[in-house]
């Protein structure tokens, strides 16, 4: 697989940053300040837009705006001062000082159905860094911490499970992870458990290398998400943390919550100001911070106990310098890794990069048999140095509705006027981890490969628009529901797929012809009945039920030329007369005319012979 690659303007500046926040009290960008009145901020990573998801209107004329953000039904409510924690499972807490989008948050109702999406549109292909930072502290008073699912491009990601821990839920915390976005657009949607309302504080999007973290070789089909991003033998940093921050944007927690030694070891810290080679390089522009420090073991070993999922494999990625000066060849720190006691690699940095160097390691874990991951770093020689450690689950991408389904679903929502409580957001189908969108059933297509629309349930729902064009492309609809609405309009010639056996349009304002098209489907069950319909019924429809179906046109009186219903005068044509029926009707006029005429001068005639009895 080809990866394109960044130019060196690129890789100082990474390209897409956004930041979807709650409240921007003022904003600096590019020496602009920026109000609290923005739909679309211009950032300076190049090139970069900001989105805000407040409902806000556009500055400066100076900045250019490519697209508007769809966004969700939302409410915002103002938070306390957040405190500073730290978090298990690559959560990170709020900083002491919160930045503006961490004093609010966003709820999403019931009224606004289950599922909620921020849809970003026009994005380039590629890799993307998304972090999202959530709290509840209790903004509805209620004391229950909502359950509720977050997906990234139609995966499940994130699981927040009532309650939270009592922390966690007063100061929040910043999730992220590493995806693909292939089809221009991200979808990060939110799926509300039992009555819950989902919360989210910020959603941050920036475009990464597309050959980070080994995606050459992990492909496009894994989304890495951060189960523990640990820096050692120093403060933690990065973005809610300090200004300390990296190309990605990562935020770098201390590794002494998860660490411990063996009886006889002993931990202590090491620390340089020399300049470390290798560093903010692509294509993972790890920071030179990360490897001014060091946590080393005197003893036999220094072991990291993980959090994760047994379900998953994972991707261990290791941070190594040699930054004592002390050390001056190979062979005088030496260190093997073990992985839930197995033996993976042996470690010799200087042997590897010299001193001074940055050096990274990396190794899947896969089978797991519990949810408890052991990483130790065991001395051969010399004490056992490390200096940062990440550890991503690799999580399957899920299967997604096929794109002109997704697009003719859309369109469906638009015409239909399918209101918020339904939560048509997102992809109609994934994840499937969730119910599919309200009224709508969906099925593995016969490869495997995509989700495909089979079946739309819609009836006595109050719609009250029209059906869309579009809808010609659910190639796999067998079975359409619209029943007692108020819909209204012609039918669209692209109904009558050839997936498509029941059809109930029964009690609305459907008017116009019936489209030939219905005639030429597998139709087996056809309910118009109580419509506004006019024309010749296809005889090829209405024989569906002499061959077994069943067919009701009762109640639309415009409706004519089969059985139980008035003969047509002239045939119909795409709703009407065509221009042959209506030359027809004028020439059918014109003689039934001059017959007229003839029968009316005979009379007059008649009315004159002498031979006429008075």
């Amino acid at each position: 697989m080809q990866t394109a690659r960044l130019n060196p303007d690129e890789e100082r500046a990474m390209a897409i940053l956004l930041l979807l926040h709650s409240a921007i009290s003022e904003f600096w960008v590019s020496g602009f300040p920026i109000s609290d009145h923005h739909t679309l901020l211009f950032s300076h990573v190049r090139p970069a837009v900001l989105y805000s998801v407040t409902r806000r209107t556009l500055l400066p004329h100076r900045l250019r705006w490519p697209h508007r953000l769809r966004r969700p039904i939302q409410h915002r409510v103002a938070l306390r001062p957040l405190l500073h924690r730290r978090s298990h499972l690559g959560r990170l807490r709020a900083p002491p000082v919160p930045p503006p989008q961490e004093k609010t948050l966003r709820y999403f109702p019931l009224s606004a159905g289950k599922k909620n999406c921020y849809i970003i549109p026009n994005l380039p292909s590629g890799r993307y860094y998304i972090r999202t930072f959530t709290v509840y502290d209790n903004y509805d008073g209620k004391s229950h911490s909502p359950s509720f699912d977050v997906s990234v491009e139609g995966t499940l990601v994130f699981s927040w499970r009532s309650p939270w821990p009592e922390d966690l839920a007063r100061t929040g915390a910043y999730s992220d992870l590493f995806a693909f976005v292939s089809d221009s657009e991200a979808d990060v949607c939110f799926y509300s458990i039992a009555t819950d309302p989902p919360v989210i504080g910020s959603l941050q999007l920036i475009r990464v290398d597309p050959a980070s973290y080994d995606a050459v070789s992990i492909g496009q089909n894994y989304v890495l998400v951060n189960y523990g991003r640990f820096t050692c033998g120093s403060d933690q940093f990065g973005p809610g943390f300090s200004n300390d921050t990296d190309l990605f944007g990562r935020s770098w927690q201390n590794d002494k919550d998860v660490r411990s030694t063996d009886d006889d070891s002993t931990v202590r810290s090491l620390s340089t100001r020399n300049t470390i080679a290798n560093t903010d390089q692509s294509p993972n522009y790890f920071p030179m911070k990360l490897y001014q420090t060091a946590t080393l073991v005197d003893g036999k070993g220094l072991v990291y106990e993980l959090q994760v999922d047994a379900k998953l494999d994972y991707l261990l990625w290791f941070h190594f310098a040699e930054i004592d000066s002390n050390v001056t060849k190979s062979g005088q720190r030496v260190f093997d890794i073990l992985i839930n006691g197995k033996n993976v690699n042996r470690i010799d940095i200087f042997k590897e990069v010299g001193n001074f160097a940055a050096y990274s390691w990396r190794y899947t874990v896969k089978n797991l048999s519990s949810d408890a991951l052991s990483v130790k770093l065991q001395s051969v020689a010399g004490a056992a140095l490390i200096s940062g450690l990440e550890n991503y689950a690799l999580v399957p991408a899920d299967v997604a509705t096929v794109p002109e389904q997704v697009v003719a679903m859309r369109a469906l929502k638009d015409s239909l006027r399918i209101p918020d409580r339904m939560g048509w957001n997102g992809d109609p189908c994934a994840p499937t981890n969730w119910d599919a969108w309200e009224g709508v059933t969906c099925h593995l297509n016969k490869n495997e490969t995509a989700l495909v629309i089979s079946r739309i349930d819609l009836g006595s729902q109050g719609l009250k628009g029209f059906i869309s064009d579009q809808i010609s492309l659910l190639s796999n609809l067998a079975s359409l529901n619209l029943s007692s609405n108020s819909l209204g309009g012609t039918l669209p010639s692209g109904l009558g797929q050839k997936s498509l056996n029941t059809l109930d349009l029964s009690d609305n304002q459907f008017s116009g012809s019936i489209p030939q098209s219905l005639a030429t489907s597998n139709l087996q069950l056809v309910l118009m009945n109580n419509n506004l319909l006019e024309g010749q019924v296809p005889e090829e429809l209405y024989s569906i039920g002499v061959h077994g179906g069943s067919i009701d046109l009762y109640g639309n009186k415009g409706l004519c030329g089969v059985p139980s219903l008035p003969d047509c005068p002239l045939f119909w044509e795409n709703g009407g007369l065509s221009k042959k029926a209506l030359a027809a009707k004028r020439n059918r006029y014109q003689r039934q005319k001059s017959l007229m005429l003839l029968e009316m001068e005979s009379q007059h005639a008649k009315a004159l012979t002498p031979f006429t009895p008075r």
